[in-house]
């Protein structure tokens, strides 16, 4: 397993079990995270609603085609990677998904070794293996390095403590982050500061980042526990 692809996330759209457990089963051994949904509407609503870092969409779903996943993804402002997963074999098809914004294809059947290589290649290619350096969500990217976020491509004005945050939130997506956690990680240790400061500046975050802030799906909190990041 090559260490610049490990830990990065994958939503992967297929319908057919046998080869969504399949796949899941080998990227997981390779150190990706996968998550699995089997229909079109269910994928695009993944792809515009939470972080990942490539897609690897079916052309051939239910309730929504892969084509049309992709173009509406594009149309919202998604620049994740994506890669076609087709049992046409047709240049037509291939041409159509490149046009509508996917950044590879691959036609089934293929071998897994052969798509691997293809996923590690779209990463680096659209420098998502360096994502621990930036992070986006539509139309919100936020370059941690340089210190700068924009909001549809206009600068979003984000304070030294909400780059810390988000930056922490990011490091430990998926997990639930107690306020004497969050603490401890953004402001540091041995800091005494009431559990107002944290909710002030959640909450403010949410406001620049959510799509809709007062239905928050990137930071969630969990009841009596925390927050957990799902971004």
């Amino acid at each position: 397993m090559s260490g610049d692809t490990a830990g990065n996330r994958i939503l992967l759209v297929e319908d057919e079990p046998t080869i969504a457990t399949g796949l899941k089963d080998d990227l997981e051994i390779d150190g990706f995270s996968v998550d699995v949904v089997e229909d079109g509407v269910s994928a695009e609503e993944r792809i515009l609603a939470t972080q990942h870092d490539l897609v690897l969409l079916d052309v051939m779903l239910p309730r929504r085609d892969g084509f049309s996943v992709c173009r509406n993804a594009r149309a919202a402002g998604v620049r994740t990677p994506i890669i076609l997963l087709t049992a046409k074999g047709q240049d037509v098809d291939k041409i159509v998904g490149l046009e509508l914004g996917a950044d590879d294809y691959i036609t089934k059947p293929f071998n897994y070794r052969e798509l691997l290589a293809r996923v590690r290649a779209v990463l680096r290619r659209t420098g998502v293996e360096s994502s621990a350096d930036a992070w986006q969500h539509g139309d919100v990217r936020v370059d941690f390095v340089r210190g700068e976020a924009t909001k549809g491509g206009a600068p979003l004005a984000l304070t030294a403590t909400e780059f810390r945050m988000l930056k922490t939130f990011r490091e430990h997506r998926g997990q639930v982050l107690t306020i004497d956690r969050l603490l401890e990680l953004v402001w540091g240790p041995g800091v005494f500061l009431t559990d107002r400061v944290v909710y002030t500046h959640v909450n403010n975050l949410r406001q620049k980042i959510e799509p809709v802030p007062s239905r928050p799906r990137l930071i969630v909190s969990v009841r009596g526990l925390g927050y957990r990041f799902d971004g």
